[in-house]
């Protein structure tokens, strides 16, 4: 086994995907917290402007990640990641460059989230579809494993990086760094030299939703990629209804202040962080399918842990730190074996389709549940819907019980 992760670790190309897709996801961590916060110091944003602000980000991927998936069976994917990286990285520049002209508003900053969410919907289909042309179908999961390290130290790293840079920057000069970490992520994409299968470009006369609608049929006809797609677009309601109300039920109910919050995350992403390192063991001590589920198990019972704490504030404290700890690495988990499992079950010509359709479901989802979350948490209020979104994260156990999901031991194991 060591040979083999020396092997994987030794490949350029895959070196080179890990590096743009690491520093990638580094810069879109800090343009996370330094978008908003030039929003909230320099145009004083409405809490209302600040919520549209966030919907654009993840507009893109709801409205238009089923013909973004059709655009990158089409196209070199590589191409593609690199273009999206270099196009962030010049909305980027200009945010500094209208702020020093004084001209910036946010009417700009709107239309920069949208372009922003558009081109990282391109990079992060692109990026998932690209990976089975790099590495043999039984390393997937090695892959995904490796690359989960890359993206959980960017998580932790990202958000710490950030507030010291719009602390000693300025929010909008920190998008200069920003910029500069989506430069980056392009030339190290660039730099890849492994030849992709050549793209079967636009057929004649099949049209943009006659392509959508081949990789939904795909989709819908195999058990194993639709029990994995009701999965991914059930966790991202729920998910997100859960933390539409989190932070102010234990803040405002448990009495836990910024400080602990902070502790609080930093165990989180040491979940994560542990959660990719041991990612390929667990899968393969459990089977893949079995895997996912647990996963899953873990994510919605780490939750359920929210509501259901109590007592003094180093109790209530010690029951979240392990619950975020217990997220952290269940997450990563299953998002490590679902990946694999749906880029070995999908024909390599329609990878940017499927996963298109994924991250639709994934990220353009999450905003309607945060907004379900929103309405539920002030009429039904905020422990119940604490409960009624960890049942719902549960609830996707039940289902991939009943899916051929639970009978896949390895990658070899999934139906064509």
């Amino acid at each position: 086994m060591p040979l083999r992760l020396k092997g994987l670790w030794l490949n350029p190309a895959f070196m080179r995907l890990w590096v743009g897709r690491t520093v990638s996801r580094l810069g879109t961590e800090i343009s996370f917290l330094a978008l908003p916060l030039t929003a909230v110091i320099f145009l004083d944003a409405t809490s209302v402007q600040m919520g549209i602000l966030a919907a654009l980000g993840s507009a893109p991927a709801l409205f238009l990640g089923m013909g973004v998936g059709v655009w990158i069976d089409r196209k070199d994917k590589r191409s593609v990641m690199v273009v999206s990286s270099y196009i962030r990285a010049l909305l980027m520049i200009t945010v500094p460059l209208a702020a020093a002209l004084h001209v910036l508003c946010i009417e700009y900053l709107y239309a920069v989230a949208l372009g922003v969410g558009l081109m990282s919907s391109f990079f992060q289909v692109a990026n998932r579809s690209i990976l089975p042309s790099l590495v043999p179908r039984d390393r997937l999961v090695e892959a995904n494993s490796r690359l989960a390290i890359g993206s959980s130290a960017a998580q932790v790293a990202g958000p710490g990086v950030a507030g010291v840079l719009v602390q000693l920057l300025t929010a909008p000069i920190a998008l200069i760094v920003d910029a500069a970490t989506f430069v980056v992520s392009g030339l190290a994409i660039r730099s890849i030299r492994t030849a992709e299968p050549e793209a079967e470009g636009r057929p004649a006369g099949r049209t943009l939703v006659r392509e959508a609608r081949e990789g939904l049929v795909a989709i819908g006809r195999s058990g194993v990629l639709l029990a994995i797609a009701v999965g991914v677009g059930g966790l991202a309601v729920f998910n997100a209804m859960f933390e539409a109300v989190w932070l102010l039920y234990v803040n405002r109910t448990l009495g836990l202040e910024p400080f602990t919050l902070g502790f609080m995350f930093s165990v989180g992403g040491a979940g994560f962080v542990l959660g990719a390192v041991f990612a390929a063991r667990l899968i393969r001590w459990l089977g893949i399918g079995r895997a996912m589920i647990v996963g899953v198990l873990m994510v919605g019972a780490s939750d359920l842990a929210t509501p259901l704490a109590g007592g003094p504030v180093i109790a209530v404290f010690t029951t979240l730190a392990s619950a975020a700890f217990a997220f952290g690495v269940g997450v990563t988990l299953y998002s490590v074996a679902q990946e694999s499992i749906r880029q070995a079950s999908t024909p390599l010509r329609l990878q940017g389709r499927m996963n298109g359709v994924m991250n639709a479901l994934e990220v353009g989802l999450a905003p309607v549940g945060a907004l379900i979350g929103g309405v539920l948490g002030q009429t039904l209020g905020l422990r119940p819907t604490l409960f009624l979104a960890a049942g719902g994260e549960l609830l996707m156990v039940v289902w991939l019980l009943f899916t051929p999901i639970r009978s896949l031991v390895e990658l070899s194991d999934r139906e064509d």
